[in-house]
């Protein structure tokens, strides 16, 4: 057998240096801490809306607090079914500030060259 025939030596890797080679390859750290802080503003921005927007809209409301915003309806064996929307406008509110502080995120990301801004066509993006 001559030495072109036989196979190169494969450098074995211990199970550690296979997973730091993956964390590396995959941004699994830098993915891992965006999580937490994308789950500490999550949390920060639902205090703000329970502790400060929903008040404010509470004091022009017949109910005086957004929580309790609910209707009732009738059904047909004359029993009622009370629909408690209050806390699904106060959520509505809370992913649209969110989604906004993520978008302006991604803007400031993008505009400084930290990620390829998919918004615009190809050509501009020269």
């Amino acid at each position: 057998m001559s030495t072109a025939d036989t196979p190169p030596e494969v450098r074995r890797r211990t199970l550690a240096q296979e997973f730091f080679d993956f964390l590396k390859t995959f941004g699994i750290i830098g993915l891992a801490i965006a999580f937490v802080i994308g789950q500490a503003a999550s949390r920060l921005v639902t205090a703000f809306v329970n502790d400060i927007i929903d008040p404010i809209i509470g004091f022009f409301l017949p109910a005086g607090s957004l929580e309790s915003v609910s209707f009732t309806v009738t059904n047909l064996a004359g029993t009622t079914t009370e629909f408690r929307i209050g806390d699904l406008i106060s959520t509505i509110i809370d992913f649209i500030i969110i989604a906004l502080l993520v978008f302006l995120a991604y803007r400031q990301l993008a505009k400084h060259g930290f990620v390829e801004d998919k918004t615009k066509p190809a050509e501009e993006k020269k």
